[in-house]
């Protein structure tokens, strides 16, 4: 009787842990979306070479909230796979000038294919106290905007 309970016992743990449970979380054949985070500049760029990040496009999107919520859609190229892209927004200045800087970061060190890396990205800007605004990205004029 031992070696039968013993029996039943051990093909239930193998059975068991062969087939997932409906309730098990099943893995994503699709990569993660970067975080908004991963775009910020960081301390750690100071070792990284600073290059360019080529915009096709840029629109500026109001969002029906309130207070109305800003979010910066950018399309464009990487200089090749290797490099990340960096979105540096500065607060507004006495004018109400917002400056956003695009650019892209890589290892000097590091061998990579020499192709272009599309990117689209959708950047959350946040929110402004009321006012006017203007927002330059790259040194041109993007948008005039009021909060």
């Amino acid at each position: 009787m031992k070696q039968t309970t013993f029996i039943a016992l051990l093909f239930a743990i193998v059975f068991c842990g062969c087939v997932p449970s409906p309730d098990s979380p099943v893995a994503s054949e699709t990569p993660s979306q970067p975080m908004q985070s991963d775009y910020l500049p960081s301390p750690a760029d100071g070792s990284l070479t600073r290059g360019e990040a080529y915009l096709e496009s840029a629109e500026l999107l109001t969002l029906e909230s309130f207070p109305p919520q800003f979010t910066l859609v950018l399309k464009g190229n990487l200089p090749t796979p290797c490099h990340r892209l960096r979105i540096a927004v500065a607060a507004p200045d006495a004018s109400n000038k917002i400056v956003v800087d695009v650019y892209s970061v890589s290892n000097p060190g590091e061998i990579c294919v020499q192709v272009l890396e599309a990117f689209e990205v959708n950047f959350s800007l946040g929110s402004y106290p009321t006012g006017s605004y203007s927002l330059w990205v790259n040194g041109k004029t993007l948008a005039k905007f009021d909060s």
